[in-house]
């Protein structure tokens, strides 16, 4: 082998590796090794994949059964027989094949996230501080919900949404039993970010969110892209959880959303220098700013800009938004106390089935865990939303709720801070859906509310 030795470090290297290696000197060593590490996950993930010493019933089972994610068992024999029979759809089964040994690798080689384990539970830890508040007030609260923080070391600025993910999967994982079986090949744990990543990629390749996959070249694992409400939609539906979504905005904005059939996201698109797909508006809607952060923030500095040089909003104005966003609030409440049917007595705090809800709104997201009403001396209702943020510290969320001090500041959110013009919710409705609608669930829709 023909060996060449680097300008900068004076080492022997193949010839053909020494462009490589000499432009790695000019990268950052964490992207360095990432790069390292994803080409060794993925070399290992061959080999154990196209091993023939795998055994297939050795394989954790997936959703709906043998044949849940891609027909496994069945269409695999279906696959040998078209290819000895010169059967058209080999192609097909192939693909097949290949995906199934694509998820045989991830269950294996997935890897469990690690967090800041509370003792106890964050949501038993909130449930005492709202049930001993002073004051009239009813609140409602999901079941067990971990918290999962961004780190800084990993994901800070840009994971918000994978840790949304996580936090509504652990819940899944602790309160529903079905869900637990299914989701993520039933390895009873949430995967850390880079298996979730993978997850996405296989539920795209098997036909979930076809629109929003093109829009991220179909590639998500190693990447630091932004997702939000609609991937996290896809990802749990193609395990079969119907997740659901809602759009809360403007009139006028409707036929961008979800919704409206044939206006998916992906649909109005433009051609920009690199060749990549961009959507052609920043005003798109809430997915847009979320998941192009590049172009919008351009814009949003002008945004702030003429805000210092505008008129104050009139009292109408805000009145106008507040009313817009009460819509919010109220649709939040009706959903944990499914429309208002469960009954307090004289309790104060109630745990509700449902699970948390996804939050996003441009530029951030969050985890609905409850929402509390309190009556004020006015007579009037003022209404809290109970979040917990992947931006906040684990540690000290549990701090300041042991303590009964500063908790409202990390978690409460009433309307006056809700102050965007477009929101998204997710959240899963109960059950596991059959096999046959299964195929309703890869087109992902939402309901739309206007503000």
């Amino acid at each position: 082998m023909i060996s060449s030795t680097c300008p900068f470090c004076d080492l022997s290297v193949p010839s053909s590796e020494l462009e490589w290696h000499a432009n790695s000197h000019f990268q950052d060593d964490d992207d360095r090794r990432h790069q390292q590490q994803l080409a060794t996950d993925y070399e290992l993930a061959q080999q154990i994949a196209l091993s023939p010493n795998s055994s297939p019933q050795s394989v954790p089972p997936l959703p709906f059964g043998e044949q849940a994610a891609s027909g496994f068992q069945e269409e695999s024999t279906s696959a040998d027989h078209n290819s000895r029979c010169g059967g058209g759809s080999g192609t097909r089964d192939n693909e097949k094949l290949k995906l199934e040994e694509k998820i045989s690798s991830l269950i294996d080689l997935q890897t469990r996230s690690t967090f800041y384990k509370v003792e106890g539970g964050l949501m038993a830890l909130l449930r005492s501080c709202v049930e001993s508040e002073p004051g009239n007030s009813k609140s409602i609260l999901s079941g067990y919900v971990d918290h999962f923080q961004s780190l800084e070391s990993e994901d800070a600025g840009w994971g918000c949404g994978w840790r949304n993910i996580q936090m509504l999967s652990s819940h899944l994982m602790v309160q529903r039993s079905e869900a637990r079986e299914v989701l993520f090949g039933g390895s009873g744990f949430v995967p850390d970010i880079p298996s979730l990543q993978r997850w996405l990629e296989i539920a795209w390749e098997r036909g979930f969110d076809e629109a929003g996959s093109e829009q991220f070249d179909h590639v998500v694992y190693g990447s630091k892209k932004w997702v939000g409400t609609t991937e996290c939609a896809a990802l749990l539906r193609s395990f079969g959880l119907p997740a659901r979504i809602v759009d809360f905005g403007p009139k006028e904005s409707e036929s961008l959303y979800l919704s409206v059939p044939g206006s998916s996201p992906g649909t109005q698109q433009m051609k920009i220098n690199n060749g990549s797909k961009r959507k052609a508006l920043c005003t798109y809607g809430p997915m847009d700013r979320y998941l192009s952060p590049d172009v919008c923030q351009a814009n949003s500095g002008q945004d702030e800009k003429l805000s210092d040089t505008m008129d104050k909003p009139s009292t109408d104005d805000i009145a106008n938004k507040n009313k817009g966003h009460q819509l919010l609030i109220d649709y939040v409440w009706n959903y944990f106390s499914n429309s208002s049917s469960i009954q307090f007595g004289h309790r104060r705090v109630l745990v509700t089935e449902k699970t948390p809800l996804y939050f996003q709104h441009d530029g951030h997201s969050r985890t609905i865990v409850g929402i509390q009403v309190k009556h004020q001396q006015t007579g009037s209702l003022q209404y809290n939303l109970l979040v917990f943020d992947p931006a906040h510290k684990t540690a000290a969320l549990e701090r300041s709720l042991r303590e009964k001090v500063g908790w409202q500041k990390l978690i409460k959110r009433g309307i006056h801070t809700l102050k965007k013009p477009q929101y998204q919710l997710c959240y899963v409705d109960p059950g596991i859906v059959t096999e046959e609608e299964i195929e309703n669930l890869k087109t992902v829709d939402s309901v739309f509310l206007e503000f």
